[in-house]
């Protein structure tokens, strides 16, 4: 029970990173904030401490009782966790007199030291930091430096390794090197945490925790709902009842072919047409926070409707993952204590008094995809690229209707389908069509028309927090905006959005 790490969270932007880096080392870790130990603290065999947005100098800064933390297993402490140690022990914390950010490069002292093991002198970290390590505390050794920093990494006690710069982040190099020497050689956990394990494991505790229960799931058609629904699948087989709703905002043949798919895959499935609910609810609302508003009551109805025709059902099953359930428990509040509401789902209304069960809850979105690949799942299903919840109606600025939805579902087409056969798709994170609601003048023949203008987007990201437009070959978009203007009818005019995130979003609205 003591191969896990748990890393607690001062606020910093890098707390998510470091624990993918700990999970790509196959050991199992859980993010809780600094302020919220989780009452298990014995089944944990390493403590990290992350880094934060605050200085150790100030009053209100993030505060832990380390007297009980550092004797309880061995502790890696990152950045504000080093300093925090540094300054709580009786080291010495101020401000830099230079700016501590960017890359640098490591004088290790001490090369027999298990932490740098294997890692070669001069390389490569990358700092992040207003404050310095001006004064070790006692029992401390330093074990390196940089050409600016004399206290760049240094041990208190016997167990505790603390690092001013960031190991976790792709700038330094062989930063993963230093936490696998961490977890592994300095508090012996075992590189046992694999997609196969937590197949094995998770449909044990399915079995055990539903025993003969009904659940109800409402798939997407996304990769999250759809590795749920195979482990629910292999635990409790036709218990599980998944709804598939169309709700005419899909993309085209979309609902038919993903039906399709999930019936190959044996899962007990219904698929249920409710687009006319969602246009007429949508009809002549332009706001984009009204159309998800909208969307979301109509799918609940609609899913509720559905629902209540299986008799004694007493579970819904949620393709729930780790950073909803992270930022559920923010402790420094702010824009991650937002959540926005599940794709499929939603929101449960009270009188459906159905317990909820969460089978990805533990997972990153990169693990999501790793495991359905052990399940065997369709190859198209899990490089499906992310599709809003709202559909297509967030693609249309303005009126959704049945004319923009095919309008806009065929310009889709003909762009997705270009990228699949240029070799272009899987080299993206997420790309689609928006219909404008502006209208421009061109010239077809000898005939002036005045139709519709669409815009293009794709971009590169690793998990949508931040993203970068691509840039596709100007062949590729020249062939592909040809294809839309001569087969669309309605549109005669495309443009590529070249805007990052941020300052713009990913979706128009």
């Amino acid at each position: 029970m003591r191969n896990n790490v748990l890393i607690l969270d001062f606020g910093s932007q890098y707390t998510q990173l470091i624990a993918r880096r700990v999970r790509e080392l196959n050991v199992y870790c859980e993010i809780h904030p600094y302020n919220k130990l989780p009452h298990n603290l014995d089944s944990f065999g390493a403590l990290i401490l992350s880094g934060s947005p605050y200085s150790v100098r100030e009053v209100k800064s993030p505060r832990i009782n380390l007297d009980v933390l550092l004797t309880k297993m061995p502790v890696l402490a990152v950045c504000y966790g080093a300093q925090l140690i540094a300054q709580e022990m009786g080291g010495k914390v101020s401000a830099s007199n230079i700016r501590e950010y960017g890359r640098a490069n490591l004088n290790i002292k001490e090369q027999d030291n298990i932490l740098f093991d294997g890692v070669g002198n001069n390389t490569q970290v990358w700092m992040s930091h207003s404050d310095t390590i001006k004064q070790l505390p006692k029992n401390s050794l330093l074990l390196a430096s940089s050409n600016d920093v004399e206290n760049v990494a240094y041990r208190y006690e016997e167990n505790i390794y603390c690092l001013q710069f960031h190991p976790e982040v792709y700038h330094s190099t062989e930063g993963k090197k230093i936490l696998e020497n961490f977890l592994t050689k300095i508090s012996g956990l075992k590189q046992t945490w694999t997609p196969d394990s937590f197949i094995d494991s998770t449909i044990s505790e399915l079995k055990e925790q539903i025993g003969d229960d009904k659940v109800i799931l409402g798939l997407s058609g996304g990769v999250d709902s759809s590795v749920a629904a195979i482990l629910l699948h292999k635990a409790i087989g036709k218990n599980l009842h998944c709804i598939f709703v169309n709700n005419g905002l899909l993309r085209k043949n979309e609902f038919t072919d993903v039906l399709d798919q999930y019936k190959e895959m044996e899962l007990n499935i219904v698929g249920v047409d409710y687009s006319n609910e969602f246009y007429n609810e949508l009809k002549d609302v332009s706001d984009p926070e009204k159309k998800r508003k909208i969307i979301g009551r109509v799918f609940i109805e609609s899913f509720d409707k559905e629902s209540n025709k299986i008799e004694n059902v007493k579970w819904l099953a949620q393709g729930t993952i780790y950073p909803d359930v992270i930022e559920s428990i923010s402790a420094t509040g702010g824009p991650s204590a937002t959540i926005k509401s599940h794709h499929n789902v939603g929101g449960l209304p009270d009188f459906m008094k159905l317990k909820v069960i969460e089978p990805l809850k533990l997972l990153f979105k990169d693990e999501v995809r790793r495991v359905g690949n052990s399940l065997h799942i369709d190859k198209n299903i899990l490089g499906r690229h992310p599709f809003p919840g709202p559909g297509l109606a967030i693609r249309i600025l303005g009126d959704v209707n049945k004319e923009n939805v095919r309008m806009l579902q065929e310009v889709d087409y003909i762009f997705i389908k270009g990228l699949k056969e240029a070799n272009l798709y899987n080299k993206i994170w997420q790309a689609g069509a928006m219909l404008l609601p502006v209208k421009s003048v061109g010239v077809m023949g000898d005939e002036r028309t005045y139709e519709k203008c669409v815009a293009l987007r794709a971009v590169e990201s690793t998990d949508g927090m931040t993203a970068d437009w691509v840039d596709l070959p100007y062949s590729f978009l020249q062939d592909i905006s040809n294809k839309i203007i001569n087969r669309v009818k309605g549109v005669n005019r495309v443009v590529y959005d070249i805007s990052s995130k941020p300052p713009a979003t990913i979706e128009w609205e």
